[in-house]
């Protein structure tokens, strides 16, 4: 593997004996990655600021009742990331596919949305048949954006172009070209965040889950949550999500189907403002319990 930039700590700050890349279930994949970002910057210091942060989690999950990092978190270096988009998803979809190979879980800490075409091919690799379930702000569905088909907006079309369906949840804000593109598939679904906020009770998780094939990867860009939650974020958008409306889908997906993969991206920190780096590692800690969780 191509790994730079060691860290310090280990997610949840645990021990090296909880950590062994042997006995551990779980890899945690930093990939601090930030090349075709588009308003906001930041997001290259988003892995570091999760992992550190996570350290400050208790343990103990009260909603599962049982210590997850008891399964093993393994916590990789830094991925080299002084490469350009289309090498980016070439070493990731490597990297990946070496996990994998391993038995792991992997979860992807970003970085730019742009990596997930790297992990989600390396998933391919391993699972075949799946569906992504993107939990956004933006369908990310353009052709190019900026020069360039690998750029954070256009990462979902390519998914799509390997032949993997995709339902995106939280969306509030695309494109004409991307509605255009939209009209008639099959192959994608679209969840607004409109008519989450208009629904009744939980109608549009049993929407989003009808959608689904058995095996499921999880994409959650930080941006699906309102911004009064996720201030630190480089493209945020009004009406999102709260926390236990994205926790709720995620269980329910973690209940009902095999998730194979799990990625957080696009937190751009801010410094002094901790809260969304808290979120966003709880978010990876709630996964990691959702996914050995006997009897879900």
């Amino acid at each position: 593997m191509t790994k730079a930039n060691f860290l310090p700590f280990n997610f949840l700050g645990l021990d090296a004996a909880d950590t062994d890349l042997n006995r551990a279930k779980v890899v945690i994949l930093p990939v601090p990655f930030e090349r075709t970002v588009s308003f906001g910057r930041g997001t290259s210091k988003g892995p570091h600021s999760i992992i550190y942060a996570s350290r400050s989690l208790e343990l103990y999950d009260d909603e599962l009742n049982y210590e997850p990092c008891g399964v093993g978190i393994h916590t990789l270096s830094e991925l080299e990331s002084n490469v350009d988009p289309a090498q980016m998803v070439g070493n990731l979809s490597d990297v990946c596919t070496e996990l994998l190979d391993k038995g792991k879980f992997i979860i992807t800490l970003g970085g730019e949305h742009s990596i997930t075409y790297g992990t989600v091919k390396g998933h391919k690799n391993k699972f075949g048949e799946f569906s992504v379930l993107n939990i956004d702000a933006h369908c990310d569905l353009r052709d190019t954006y900026e020069g360039t088909k690998f750029n954070h907006a256009c990462v979902m079309r390519r998914i799509l172009e390997e032949g993997i369906p995709v339902t995106e949840v939280g969306i509030r804000s695309y494109s004409a070209e991307e509605a255009e593109f939209i009209k008639d598939r099959k192959d994608i679904k679209i969840i607004h965040g409109r008519e989450i906020a208009e629904s009744k009770k939980v109608k549009w998780v049993e929407d989003a889950l009808s959608t689904l094939l058995p095996k499921v990867y999880i994409s959650v860009d930080i941006d699906a949550f309102d911004p009064s939650i996720i201030p630190g974020t480089g493209t945020p958008e009004p009406g999102g999500l709260d926390w236990y409306q994205v926790i709720g889908l995620i269980r329910e997906v973690f209940r009902s189907r095999q998730v194979i993969g799990f990625d957080i991206v696009e937190l751009a920190p801010i410094a002094g403002i901790m809260g969304p780096d808290v979120l966003a590692a709880k978010l990876a800690y709630k996964a990691i319990g959702y996914k050995f969780k006997k009897n879900l």
